[in-house]
């Protein structure tokens, strides 16, 4: 397997995020972990939409991504969209489906962005699995464009009304008529479009359909114009990472700038949407062998544009041109009086397959960028404070790593 001495696992976030060939989606993301200095991503395993929001507003400052599984929540609508995206923005992380894809291409691509949870419309990151071969990852970034480009597309008509004019030569031209008194209703007339004449017969003045008489002898004929604009719009791009470095290293001797004006200077998500590869999984006796990992791997290389990294159990990056993320799951603190468990020993568990691992260890020793943590924090009393607690030990593991490596 490949070694965990992989240059990105001695490189600091923020150095890495300078690199010009990573995709803009990966920039910002390590760019967002070092500003935040959390490499924290909460898994959402809950069922309705008011504890998902609630969740995502108590923990949002202390992660980097939101991992959510919209087929679980019960009554997923709009508004969860609308709300999460707004919880997204305003606490500066990114949001992670977890849909696990794993189908022929044509099916996947109405998957991903059709249906109930149309997912493409509004989570920057989601993943599949390679076995039904790579075509997936082709497919699925089809239809990711696809959505971005309908998502960036407005439409707007403009009507405008007005009359013929008569030219000198008796012919009609068309336009606004500018000349008030050339008001096709004038001041004797009703406000309907039509005139009545009570029939001569009708003493009383009394209307009645055999009497009335319609008189079009001052209906002038009109022009209607409807012009469409379609335009293509695009979110801005985050501002170049080496910048944003230089603007956070005190080692110039320049003040750093604090989190907030970071944030604030590192701006929105780019207009991207990217794709973990499921490469090995946390689960005991689960069959994704070496081989398929080393499937996976390769194929990524084919989509490095498309794919950004990998839900893994260690750092997979092998080749020196390699800049994956690592995405680790069965990340969690063991039962007081007892040792996390590590890869390829007894590992504590929930008594279901799952295996569990310590923050801090797993990012320190297997060079893991980003841990991701489900029940721990979603089942704390203090769901903010569980989070913090994972960040800071998640964050010391990169720290003596980096350390470490130097």
């Amino acid at each position: 397997m490949a070694p965990k001495q992989h240059p990105t696992s001695s490189t600091p976030f923020s150095v890495r995020a300078e690199s010009e060939s990573l995709p803009a989606l990966t920039s910002y993301l390590l760019s967002l972990i070092s500003i935040k200095k959390s490499n924290l991503c909460v898994s959402a395993d809950v069922h309705s939409t008011s504890i998902l929001l609630k969740l995502a507003e108590e923990i949002g400052d202390s992660i980097c991504v939101l991992k959510t599984h919209a087929d679980i929540i019960d009554d997923f609508s709009d508004r969860t969209i609308r709300g999460l995206q707004e919880i997204a923005k305003r606490k500066n992380f990114l949001i992670f489906e977890d849909r696990k894809f794993g189908d022929i291409g044509n099916t996947v691509q109405s998957q991903y962005s059709r249906g109930p949870l149309r997912i493409a419309t509004w989570a920057h990151l989601t993943n599949a699995h390679i076995f039904p071969g790579p075509a997936i990852i082709p497919s699925l970034q089809s239809a990711a464009t696809s959505t971005l480009i309908s998502l960036n597309q407005s439409v707007s008509t403009e009507i405008s009304t007005g009359t013929p004019r008569t030219s000198l030569d008796g012919l009609s031209t068309t336009g606004t008529d500018p000349e008030p008194d050339l008001d096709p209703f004038p001041a004797s007339s009703t406000s309907d479009a039509y005139l009545y004449r009570p029939s001569s017969s009708n003493t009383q003045n009394t209307l009645s359909p055999t009497t009335t008489e319609f008189d079009m002898s001052h209906r002038r004929s009109s022009v209607v114009t409807a012009t469409t604009t379609i335009s293509q719009t695009f979110e801005p791009c985050p501002p170049n990472p080496a910048t944003l470095q230089r603007s956070m290293s005190s080692s110039s001797g320049d003040t750093p700038l604090d989190r907030a004006t970071a944030l604030k200077e590192l701006g929105p998500p780019p207009h991207a949407r990217g794709l973990l590869l499921l490469a090995q999984m946390s689960s005991e006796n689960n069959l994704l062998d070496a081989e398929y990992t080393e499937t996976c791997v390769a194929a990524a290389r084919e989509h490095k544009d498309f794919v950004l990294g990998f839900v893994a159990q260690e750092n997979l990056n092998a080749d020196k041109r390699d800049a994956f993320l690592m995405f680790t799951p069965g990340v969690g603190f063991p039962p007081e009086g007892q040792e996390a468990g590590v890869l390829g020993g007894k590992s504590k568990g929930d008594g279901m397959g799952q295996r569990w691992r310590g923050p801090r260890e797993v990012v320190r020793d297997e060079g893991v960028d980003v841990v991701i943590v489900g029940r721990g924090v979603v089942n704390a009393r203090d769901r903010p404070s569980e989070a913090e607690k994972y960040r800071r030990e998640a964050w010391r593991g990169y720290e003596e790593r980096i350390e470490r490596r130097k």
